[in-house]
């Protein structure tokens, strides 16, 4: 029978892709937008800064801490990679979400799996990054490969789980082949992307991507949902008769665009001590990028399968400007 010897979460935010020196491209996105999602409510840029003034952040934003903040990222990063490869792990399962990258507005699953051959990784011409934001078209030369790429797939393990995550209750969608969404690139999303090429150096194992919908209304699983479907996945690799070493991955998190310290240390305390359904949280906690939580939620649902513990490697917050817009960057792993 299968085995899960290994669990890694990871953020996988443009801020790790990119120089600290060019965090602050990203500020006059944030300064535009009128809906900041902070603390269950929604700010312009001017009242939350307004409202955080009294948090000192134009200190934690200086080139010289940004700086420092984005060298204990990439020291994360390397740690994870080096974790995975000594792991050497035959199949992955990968927990990450779509930001329409894979699906469009017309057709958006809550749950999914892929039991594909193959994932098609493309490299990104100079027209496609030319319609992105500066900011986000830098970071993608970091989360897609250099040339066009397939990346292996587990089909096998990919069916059995969502055969048996059917029966435990999870009507989850399923695919064989990514569609092109409304980027237009039939393409590993970024969530997936960052991990082969920054977690695993390019050298993929078979893998199963898991695609949850913690980003659009009005099917986004709850947390307590997805802690319970980790907890069905689990079973489900367990049950795989295949003799394998089984690893698995978290992608996303933590909170973001706007950053919440407090919050992410209750999160995160929930996930060390092993019960990450956290009970009584509202679900307008865990909006726009801060959805991305849920991934972890569902791996820590797989890890409480596994029994294996987590064990916090980092934990950086990473301003970009004094309304404590940003990523808070996670970095775990369950052993």
């Amino acid at each position: 029978m299968a085995r899960i010897t290994l669990g890694l979460g990871t953020s996988h935010g443009p801020m790790l892709s990119i120089g600290s020196e060019h965090w602050g491209d990203r500020v006059p996105f944030d300064r535009r937008h009128t809906a900041l999602p902070y603390r269950g409510r929604t700010y312009a840029f001017a009242e939350l800064a307004d409202l955080r003034s009294l948090e000192n952040l134009g200190a934690q934003i200086t080139p010289e801490e940004s700086a420092l903040r984005h060298a204990r990222c990439q020291a994360a990063i390397t740690q994870l990679a080096d974790i995975f490869e000594a792991g050497k792990l035959d199949t992955v399962v990968i927990v990450g979400n779509d930001q329409m990258e894979v699906f469009s507005a017309d057709h958006v699953p809550g749950l999914a799996v892929f039991w594909g051959d193959h994932i098609e990784g493309h490299p990104r011409s100079k027209e496609f990054l030319a319609k992105l934001d500066p900011a986000i078209a830098r970071a993608e030369l970091d989360r897609t490969p250099m040339e066009y790429t397939q990346y292996p797939c587990s089909p096998a393990l990919g069916r059995h789980l969502v055969e048996r995550v059917v029966t435990d209750g999870f009507d989850v969608s399923q695919m064989t082949k990514l569609s092109a969404g409304e980027l237009g690139v039939s393409s590993a999303p970024h969530a997936y992307g960052f991990v082969y090429r920054r977690v695993m150096r390019d050298k993929v194992p078979p893998t199963v991507p898991v695609f949850i919908n913690t980003f659009y209304p009005p099917n986004q699983p709850t947390v307590g949902r997805c802690f319970e479907f980790g907890r069905a996945l689990g079973r489900a690799i367990l049950s795989w008769p295949e003799n394998a070493r089984v690893g698995v991955i978290a992608s996303g998190g933590l909170t973001h665009f706007v950053i919440d310290e407090e919050f992410d240390q209750q999160v995160l305390a929930a996930m060390l001590d092993g019960d990450a359904s956290l009970t009584g949280v509202p679900e307008d906690m865990f909006q726009s990028g801060t959805s991305e939580i849920k991934n972890w939620i569902t791996v820590a649902g797989i890890m409480a399968e596994a029994g294996l513990t987590m064990r916090l490697v980092d934990y950086v917050p990473c301003y970009r400007s004094e309304a404590g817009t940003g990523s808070a960057m996670g970095f775990a792993c369950w052993e």
